[in-house]
């Protein structure tokens, strides 16, 4: 090491100056950058070319205020294309937003995979297994999302190449079984589903969950090689689920339905997010702990799919949570029990005044007399029966 007397004084050197590999990359892509609290309408955020995606391919990179590991890929397909060939370290939930095609994945050239989606299609792509996407639609564009990790992958290793272009395959999470995409769902206790492909979201099989109130009901899944969690969640007109706390990690799309959210850090101010069908919102609005609550002042269910929640059911994330139960989570538990649920006698009654002030708007009665005391409305449905739809998408 070379020095001189110019170089030996600290107080006189540059600071050093931090670099964050995940925006470096995010500004090279060349697609336009959506960021803010939540998007309210995701068939209406406007999209460029995305090269890296393939020739006439468009998307957009989105990092609201809440996301920090994790962020959201918008890509639309126009009418017969395909996307170019691609695999990549990170893990990625696929929904499916408007359109028709295909999907397929392989680690062996001579024996791809492929499998069909559409509408409401909900699938998490193999961690890094080849993949390419195609535009069933002769006429009209097909569109998704999806949520990621690839923020907190090249923050950790500090290299796009590796992320990118890394030829090791794993095989232990995906090895070209033939029922990879199509196996039966595999139900545990807990309301847990694990499989890697959902081919309508909205027909999912939902069962009662009491501890959340609203009238709701709720499935979770394990997807991807137990690789992602999600959840949906459904509940009924006029009623509000129960608030709770946890990080701003948790996205959630609105597939039924029209509401708002209510999500607060400590004691600043409250904010609201206006959702319906099409909305992604987060569960806070930046770092720490965020105190968020679901509200349904439309006429009929409303229904959200949770996206990217980690790896808490199948494989644990630290010491301490390998020993936590897989049925019944923190955020579900009453904060008087230790858990981080806030119990509707315990909330701000402004927060129900200002619920049923909304539902009057709407000439629609609140239905959570039998669960929150200071109610002027009716008494609800405080249990429910587990919702199916059948082949025709009706209620059964």
């Amino acid at each position: 090491m070379n020095t001189t007397s110019n170089n030996l004084d600290p107080e006189k050197q540059p600071a050093l100056v931090r670099i964050d590999m995940y925006e470096e990359w995010r500004k090279r892509e060349g697609v336009p950058l959506v960021g803010g609290v939540y998007i309210k309408e995701m068939k209406a955020v406007e999209l460029g070319p995305w090269p890296r995606k393939g020739d006439g391919v468009k998307g957009a990179l989105c990092y609201l205020d809440g996301d920090d590991e994790a962020d959201e890929h918008i890509v639309e397909l126009s009418p017969g294309s395909s996307t170019a060939p691609l695999r990549h370290m990170y893990t990625e939930a696929l929904y499916v937003v408007s359109g028709h095609g295909s999907t397929s994945v392989w680690r062996d050239e001579h024996a791809k995979q492929t499998f069909e989606w559409g509408p409401g299609s909900y699938f998490v792509l193999p961690t890094n297994a080849w993949h390419q996407f195609f535009n069933a639609s002769l006429s009209q564009p097909a569109r998704w999302f999806s949520v990621t990790d690839l923020p907190q992958l090249l923050r950790q290793w500090a290299s796009e190449d590796f992320v990118f272009n890394n030829p090791y395959n794993f095989k232990d999470r995906y090895a070209g079984e033939p029922d990879y995409f199509n196996a039966e769902a595999k139900l545990y206790r807990g309301r847990v589903w694990e499989t890697n492909f959902i081919p309508d979201i909205k027909k999912l099989p939902l069962y009662e969950w009491k501890s959340r109130g609203g009238g709701g009901t709720n499935a979770f899944m394990v997807m991807g090689a137990g690789m992602m969690e999600s959840h949906v969640s459904r509940f009924e007109s006029g009623h509000y689920k129960k608030a709770h706390r946890h990080g701003p990690g948790a996205h959630l799309y609105i597939t039924q339905g029209e509401g708002y959210v209510l999500t607060q850090r400590g004691n600043e101010p409250r904010i609201r997010c206006d959702w319906q069908e099409g909305s992604l919102y987060l569960s806070g609005a930046g770092e720490g702990l965020w105190l968020h609550q679901h509200f349904n002042v439309g006429a009929t269910p409303a229904t959200y799919l949770v996206m990217n929640q980690g790896l808490s059911r199948k494989y644990a994330a630290n010491r301490w949570q390998a020993r936590e139960s897989t049925v019944l989570r923190t955020g579900e538990v009453s904060g008087k029990e230790g858990g981080r649920q806030v119990e509707y006698e315990d909330e701000d009654p402004e927060i129900h005044r200002i619920f049923e002030a909304e539902l009057k708007k709407r000439g629609i009665i609140c239905k959570m007399k039998n669960m929150v005391p200071w109610c002027t409305g009716e008494a609800g449905a405080e249990t429910v029966k587990a919702y199916f739809l059948d082949e025709h998408g009706a209620l059964a």
